[in-house]
C-alpha cells in the first residue's frame, strides 16, 4: 500500500502548548502510596518520595499534573491533607472503596511537582463541597501571608505561596455514579459561583469547568451547552474525558478509534463557539482533555474495580498494556497534536499503577508499559506548529463498540485511513517531526512526504514500535519486551521523505532543516 503526505510550512493548525503533554495523580489504589510516593522504598528519597519512579516520570516528560482526582475529588476534604502526618484523619474513600490515609496531602504534591519540574494542577471538590471550600484551598495555597488560611500554610512549613494557576472546578458531575452528581444547571450554577469567589482570591487563576464525561453520554452537547450558558464569562476551559477500548476484541477497529477522539473534540469546539456566538463575544474556550488513555481490562462494574474491606492502596485497576494498546494509544497522541489549536491541557490518565504508564513493585523495581514510549516521544519530540497535511491513504471501515457512560454506543466507521498522522514543525530548534501509524494489521505501507516552504538538512533519527505479536507486553521481568527500534530506509531528497511502515506500527521521524 502507499499513502502520500503534502506538508506546506505556511499550512499550521496551530502551536502546541506546554499544557498539552501533562498527566494525572489521583489518590486511587497505588498511583500515589506504592506508585511516586513509598517511604521506605529502597530509591525514596528524605520525603518519601520514590526515586525510580522520578527518573521514569522525567524520561515521560510530562509538563503539568492533575491532583487530586478524578472520582476520589467529589469526596475530598483538602483539609484532612495538610497539617502535622501524625494528626491527619483517616477516611473511608467512596470513589475507590477503600482506606485514605491522608500521609500525601496538597503540600506533598506540590513539593513532588517542584522535584519533577512539572506544573500543579488542582481540582476542588464540587461533589460533597462547594465554593467555600475551593476560594479557602486558594487562599491556602496561593496568597502569600497574613491571613487565616495562608498562615496556616506557612505554619505547616511553606512560607513562600505554590502559586497554582490551573484549577478543575470538579469532575465529572454530569455522571451518576459520582458523589453528588448534579444537573447541568445545578453545576453551572456551583461552577460560576466558585470560580468568581477563587478569582477573587486570585485573579491569576485559568480555570476549567466539567464537560461530559463522555462523548456517548445522553446528556453529551446539552450538558455543554446549559454549563457554559452559566459560567462561559467565567471560565477559560471546558473539559473532555475519553477511554478507548477494545471491547469487541476486533483490532482493526480498536486502531481506528481515536478518530472518534477528533469528532468528540470538534464537536465540543462547536458548541463551545455557538455559545460564544450566542453572546456576540470574541472569546473563545480552550480546552482540556484532562483523562485519556487506553482503559478497559480492569474497567468493568464497581465490583470488578474494587477490593472488600475498605483497603489502603488496593492493587485495582493495574491495566497491562499490549503492543496493540500501544498502536491505539499512538493514534490518540495523533489527535491531540492534530487539536492543538484549541486542546491547550492534556492529561494522560493515569501516572504510575493504575491505568499507567509506568509500573512499580510495592518494594521493588519499576518500569515502562508500552504506552510509555508513544506518550514519551508526543512530549519530547511534538513541540512546536502542528502543520496541517494534507493525507492520501487507503482507508478501510470499521464498527466501535463504546460503553462508556450510561449508554451503550455502536459507531460505524465507513472511511477510516490506513495512515494516521500529525506533523511538527519545530522552526527555533531546527527540526520538523512526523508522528505515522500504519493501521493494516497485515500490509507495510509506503509513506511518501512531499515539503513545501521546507529545506531539509538530514534526518536525525527515526523509531518504530512494532511487534508481530500484538499481545506482548512489558513486565518486572522483561521491562524492554516492546520498546522503539530504528526505522531504517529513510530516503531524503530534495523536498521529499519515503519511508516503509511495517505493518501495526507507530513510527517518528525526525528531521533537520535548514
Amino acid at each position: 500500500m502507499e499513502a502520500q503526505l503534502t506538508i506546506d510550512r505556511h499550512a499550521a493548525i496551530g502551536d502546541t502548548h506546554d499544557r498539552l503533554f501533562g498527566a494525572f495523580v489521583e489518590h486511587l489504589g497505588r498511583c500515589v502510596y506504592g506508585g511516586i510516593f513509598e517511604p521506605g522504598h529502597p530509591t525514596a528519597d528524605a520525603k518519601g518520595f520514590r526515586q525510580d519512579v522520578m527518573a521514569l516520570v522525567r524520561e515521560l516528560a510530562p509538563t503539568i499534573m492533575r491532583y487530586p482526582g478524578g472520582n476520589f475529588v467529589s469526596g475530598y476534604n483538602w483539609e484532612d491533607g495538610v497539617g502535622p502526618v501524625e494528626q491527619r484523619p483517616r477516611r473511608l474513600d467512596l470513589a475507590w472503596m477503600s482506606t485514605e490515609t491522608n500521609e500525601f496531602g496538597t503540600n506533598e504534591f506540590i513539593d513532588w511537582c517542584r522535584a519533577t519540574g512539572i506544573e500543579p494542577m488542582l481540582a476542588v471538590n464540587l461533589g460533597t463541597r462547594g465554593a467555600d471550600a475551593a476560594r479557602n484551598l486558594v487562599e491556602y495555597c496561593n496568597h502569600p501571608g497574613g491571613t487565616a488560611w495562608s498562615d496556616l500554610r506557612r505554619a505547616h512549613g511553606w512560607e513562600q505561596p505554590h502559586a497554582v494557576k490551573f484549577w478543575c472546578l470538579g469532575n465529572e458531575v454530569d455522571g451518576p455514579w459520582q458523589m453528588e452528581h448534579k444537573t447541568a444547571q445545578e453545576y453551572g450554577r456551583v461552577a460560576t459561583e466558585t470560580a468568581k469567589m477563587m478569582k477573587w482570591v486570585d485573579p491569576s487563576l485559568e480555570l476549567a469547568a466539567c464537560g461530559s464525561a463522555a462523548r456517548n453520554m445522553p446528556t453529551f452537547g446539552a450538558w455543554e451547552r446549559e454549563v457554559l450558558q452559566h459560567c462561559f464569562e467565567h471560565v477559560e476551559f471546558i473539559s473532555l474525558h475519553t477511554y478507548l477500548n477494545n471491547y469487541a476484541e476486533d483490532m482493526q477497529s480498536f486502531l481506528a478509534s481515536a478518530d472518534l477522539m477528533d469528532s468528540f473534540i470538534e464537536e465540543v469546539v462547536s458548541i463551545a463557539d455557538a455559545v460564544a456566538a450566542e453572546r456576540r463575544s470574541s472569546k473563545r474556550l480552550m480546552l482540556s482533555f484532562d483523562e485519556w488513555n487506553v482503559w478497559y481490562r480492569t474497567r468493568g462494574k464497581r465490583e470488578g474495580r474494587t477490593v472488600p474491606g475498605w483497603p489502603v492502596a488496593p492493587k485495582i485497576l493495574e491495566e497491562v498494556y499490549t503492543m496493540g494498546d500501544a498502536l491505539a494509544f499512538g493514534g490518540a497522541c495523533i489527535s491531540l497534536l492534530n487539536h492543538a489549536d484549541r486542546v491547550k491541557a492534556a492529561c494522560l490518565a493515569q501516572l504510575v499503577n493504575a491505568i499507567a504508564p509506568i509500573m512499580t513493585e510495592t518494594g521493588g523495581s519499576a518500569w515502562r508499559q508500552t504506552i510509555f514510549h508513544p506518550f514519551a516521544q508526543m512530549s519530547n519530540l511534538g513541540r512546536g506548529r502542528v502543520l496541517r497535511a494534507q493525507v492520501t491513504s487507503p482507508t478501510y471501515s470499521a464498527s466501535y463498540y463504546d460503553p462508556r457512560g450510561t449508554q451503550d454506543h455502536h459507531f460505524a466507521m465507513p472511511e477510516v485511513p490506513f495512515l494516521k498522522s500529525a506533523v511538527v514543525h519545530n522552526a527555533e530548534e531546527g527540526f520538523l517531526t512526523l508522528f505515522l501509524l500504519n493501521r493494516s494489521l497485515d500490509q507495510s505501507l509506503s509513506v511518501r512526504a512531499d515539503l513545501r516552504g521546507l529545506s531539509l538538512a538530514g534526518l536525525e533519527r527515526a523509531e518504530q514500535l512494532q511487534d508481530a505479536d500484538l499481545e506482548a507486553v512489558n513486565s518486572a521481568s522483561s521491562p524492554d519486551r516492546i520498546a522503539p527500534t530504528p526505522l531504517e530506509g529513510i530516503e531524503i531528497s530534495a523536498g521529499r521523505v519515503c519511508a516503509t511502515l511495517l505493518p501495526a506500527s507507530w513510527n517518528v521521524i525526525r528531521l533537520r532543516l535548514d
